[in-house]
């Protein structure tokens, strides 16, 4: 028998290093590289379809490379009309993650390169599913609310159209550059839960569609993507920027999370969240809603005060997303649409590792139980 005592337990598996991996690094200083760019740098100087690239190809596009890279995507952001069907027969109380989990896993049954499993195939595959995510989501949100479906338009970018399909009418400037910032920012972020839940559905040699599935699943959960949606609930909880004090300090007395603030891995400001800041305040001044911007910076302020923790990426998210008028429940599936990326980067390294990511466990379970006969057992033999 193994004795369990040589083993160590890491709750969470904080700083466990499960697998190596050149996709990003995210450094518990207060910075976010991706294939060694620094995500300043990318955000303020490439666009999102670029980012993608990179994470796929290694490398930053030509602009020849990135004209074919956009055709490409475009072009794929169609759905079989039999997913289309699916989405239009899920209940309407189902939350979008549920059905675009749903969506995604149906999607592998129209894959006609499903029996490929080369690189050059996975690639393809990647591109797809990067670009059928946006679409799912956005021809959920159409039927929901009684909408005529929206064809892409091969004029816009990638990002653009992914908002033209979703709102049915075209960007303005400001709203396609935070569109295109905000997918880039989402991207990727090192071995979050639903990234590593992909790896590992990957590590067993299960084909993409079933590793995106594992991560949409994951990410479903509000300690991971689904915190955003809970940011926007938080901020309709309050009124006004007097309430503020009192709102945060009855959560912390009651032992409440605060959604939106701290981080497992930053211990400092994670660094999206300056530029996520910006564009909430820019949009807010657009929209002339600046009241919830402020509102937002006074429980910064506070939240720092009374815990000395800094607001994460999905903070001022969700306030962005609110912002370009995406509903609540639909900030994680924009989320998905923008990580799918990295997932599927993931994915294909993985494969590339080609191990079977299985931990150990510590067992504390009783040892050597009497077995007793069903006919014989009383309700105290199981106790």
């Amino acid at each position: 028998m193994i004795n369990n005592h040589d083993r160590v337990v890491t709750r969470g598996l904080r700083d466990v290093a499960a697998a190596e991996t050149k996709i990003s690094f995210v450094d518990p200083m207060g910075t976010l590289y991706y294939l060694g760019y620094n995500i300043d740098d990318l955000v303020e100087h490439v666009c999102s379809e670029e980012v993608v690239y990179l994470l796929l190809y290694s490398k930053l596009p030509t602009k020849n490379e990135l004209g074919e890279f956009r055709a490409q995507l475009i072009s794929e952001m169609t759905l079989p009309e039999a997913v289309i069907e699916c989405i239009k027969s899920a209940p309407k109380s189902s939350h979008p993650m549920e059905v675009l989990r749903t969506a995604v896993s149906h999607l592998s049954m129209y894959d006609s390169d499903r029996d490929y499993k080369s690189e050059q195939a996975n690639k393809k595959r990647a591109i797809r599913l990067v670009a059928k995510v946006p679409t799912i989501v956005a021809t959920l949100h159409r039927i929901r609310t009684n909408q005529q479906l929206v064809a892409p338009n091969e004029e816009f970018s990638f990002p653009e159209n992914f908002l033209y399909l979703f709102r049915g009418k075209p960007a303005d400037s400001e709203e396609k550059n935070v569109i295109d910032r905000y997918m880039t920012l989402h991207a990727d972020h090192g071995f979050n839960a639903s990234t590593f839940a992909a790896r590992v559905t990957a590590s067993t040699n299960a084909d993409m569609y079933s590793a995106v599935t594992s991560a949409i699943g994951t990410l479903k959960g509000p300690l991971h993507g689904g915190a955003s949606e809970k940011v926007m609930y938080m901020l309709d909880d309050i009124n006004t920027e007097e309430e503020v004090e009192a709102y945060i300090q009855g959560m912390l007395d009651n032992k409440r999370k605060i959604m939106g603030f701290g981080h497992r891995i930053y211990q400092t400001e994670d660094p999206r969240t300056k530029h996520l800041r910006e564009m909430a305040e820019n949009l807010c001044c657009l929209t002339d809603n600046l009241n919830l911007y402020n509102l937002c910076i006074r429980i910064e302020n506070v939240v720092h005060e009374k815990k000395n923790i800094f607001p994460n990426v999905d903070f001022y998210a969700a306030v962005t997303l609110n912002a370009l008028g995406v509903p609540f429940e639909f900030f994680t599936p924009f989320f998905a649409s923008s990580r799918i990326a990295g997932w599927t980067a993931h994915v294909i390294e993985q494969y590339e590792d080609a191990v079977l990511l299985r931990p150990s466990s510590m067992y504390v379970g009783r040892y050597g139980r009497p077995f007793v006969p069903i006919e014989k057992r009383k309700a105290a033999d199981n106790l």
